[in-house]
């Protein structure tokens, strides 16, 4: 078993993220050894917006930083102006709060980054870090989006290279971060675990990756109702999704250290 230990952000230019969306799961991320947080509700369907009471029981607990995803709804990324108002209102209220980043993501009906709405947002940001999500990975043009990252002054696009895992997209990995040329952070994820880093980091200039590390707990109900869902169909409402510290610690372990 790997010891199970917290590490500060950097290490030797090292990060390793881990998406989170409940208290259990930041905790264990951080005693695995993550150097940040990305916070979110529902992960199960790909993340959105966390609640503030959410963010701030895991700041009493921890001074792991904490990037907060900014999605009000599942589905595409092309959001209308209520929207695009609730994710400013999001902006403040978690820059108030204490939180060191926001991770965002607006594209156009024709495919491209939505590069006025993604300015409009980061001019409430102020001296937050900026991470482009997987709306990337949706883009028509990935060297164009990248180029409108660079311009807008984005810190950390997430992505993996287009396609369904990280492993599949690992040619374009290696090329979005050679064009790069170490102005944003070309930070690799989706299935993301201690194969696909040991893979990353022989193949390709890769120093960011982001995971999830769940493993599914059983639920302490004694009495179930097996014939209702409340949810997805086909999902239990008797398992619950958590990061496993081990897991992170596994990918941690790989990762150089100053």
């Amino acid at each position: 078993m790997i010891e199970l230990e917290t590490k500060s952000e950097h290490q030797n230019g090292y990060i390793l993220e881990c998406c989170v969306d409940s208290v259990e799961s930041a905790l264990a991320a951080e005693k695995g050894g993550a150097d940040r947080l990305e916070l979110c509700s529902n992960l199960v369907i790909g993340g959105t917006s966390p609640s503030l009471a959410l963010f701030q029981q895991i700041r009493k607990h921890t001074n792991i930083r904490i990037h907060v995803l900014l999605r009000p709804r599942f589905g595409d990324f092309l959001y209308s102006s209520h929207e695009l108002s609730i994710i400013e209102k999001e902006i403040q209220m978690f820059r108030d709060a204490g939180a060191e980043g926001i991770v965002i993501g607006c594209l156009k009906p024709d495919g491209n980054l939505d590069y006025d709405a993604m300015n409009r947002l980061i001019d409430h940001a102020g001296q937050m870090s900026i991470t482009l999500h997987r709306a990337f990975d949706m883009c028509k043009d990935p060297f164009r989006a990248l180029e409108e990252a660079l311009s807008l002054g984005i810190h950390t696009i997430l992505t993996s290279g287009c396609q369904p895992s990280c492993l599949d997209g690992i040619d374009l990995l290696r090329q979005l971060d050679e064009r790069s040329n170490g102005k944003i952070s070309i930070m690799a994820g989706a299935g993301i675990n201690r194969n696909a880093v040991q893979l990353l980091l022989e193949q390709t200039p890769i120093t960011a990756f982001h995971m999830s590390g769940k493993k599914i707990r059983e639920s302490q109900m004694q009495f179930r109702n097996s014939t209702v869902s409340m949810g997805i169909p086909g999902m239990s409402e008797y398992e619950i999704w958590e990061t496993d510290p081990q897991e992170v610690a596994f990918v941690r372990q790989l990762l150089p250290r100053g």
